[in-house]
């Protein structure tokens, strides 16, 4: 279906931007929004929270196939329960990453992302949209740039998180005792160091590069955006100047 029904993937590594750019030039455009990185995000949580033996491949593959997920807007709901909030998690991220290097995780994946490809188009966000998910995507944008500048942007979506939920648990007093009591692990609102975030992402990074299967890289056709110098606006518009170019 994907081949008559136009579609745009923005590849990248963490904190590249891709998420804000995909999320915008979907809004334009009109189209769908796959967030595949929030497919394989709740899919850790779910491992984690049923405490699945990350080991046993078998155990992981039906785990992947009976996944309960719901996209609801901006939310995403895994097993009846919005968790928005707990699938970004540091620790829900990394584990992602390492099972997503599983080929039978993926495999089971695979379908549940090709089928967002409906009318009137779908604009994909993840690591291996363009190489792997949608090979003959009308356009394909890879999103990058250093390790140093993307750690900064998610020290700064940290802060801002930890001052949300800081703001929230003044406003809900059930949610402030439940974490006082130490019920509600799965979000940390401690904020860690920049030094600490910029680590993650580079342990990320090589997570994502080097597994055998499905390793983060442009595909070949791919136009490399290094959005360093640029604003979130800039990009969003240079993408939807080079779709406008494509799709003629």
């Amino acid at each position: 279906m994907s081949e008559l029904i136009p579609v745009l993937t923005i590849d990248g590594p963490t904190a590249s931007g891709k998420g804000t750019v995909a999320r915008a030039v979907a809004a334009a455009l009109g189209f769908h929004l796959l967030d595949s990185g929030a497919i394989y995000r709740a899919f850790a949580l779910a491992v984690l929270n049923r405490k699945v033996d990350q080991l046993k491949i078998n155990d992981l593959e039906m785990e992947a196939k009976a996944l309960s997920l719901e996209f609801r807007d901006d939310s995403v709901w895994l097993n009846g329960a919005d968790s928005t909030e707990l699938i970004r998690a540091e620790a829900v991220g990394m584990l992602a990453s390492k099972l997503s290097a599983v080929p039978e995780v993926r495999a089971a994946l695979l379908a549940r992302q090709r089928a967002f490809a409906q009318p009137p188009g779908l604009v994909g966000d993840g690591r291996d949209m363009g190489t792997v998910v949608f090979p003959d995507a009308t356009l394909k944008i890879y999103l990058t740039t250093t390790s140093d500048v993307r750690a900064t942007r998610r020290h700064r979506q940290l802060e801002k998180h930890a001052s949300d939920l800081s703001a929230q648990t003044q406003r809900d007093s059930k949610a402030k005792r439940l974490i006082e009591k130490g019920n509600s692990s799965t979000i940390d609102s401690s904020l860690e160091s920049f030094a600490s975030v910029e680590e993650k992402i580079r342990q990320r990074d090589t997570q994502d590069k080097t597994r055998a299967v499905a390793p983060l890289k442009p595909a070949p056709d791919a136009i490399v955006i290094d959005n360093a110098a640029h604003g979130p606006q800039q990009t969003i518009d240079a993408v939807l100047s080079l779709w406008k170019l494509r799709s003629r």
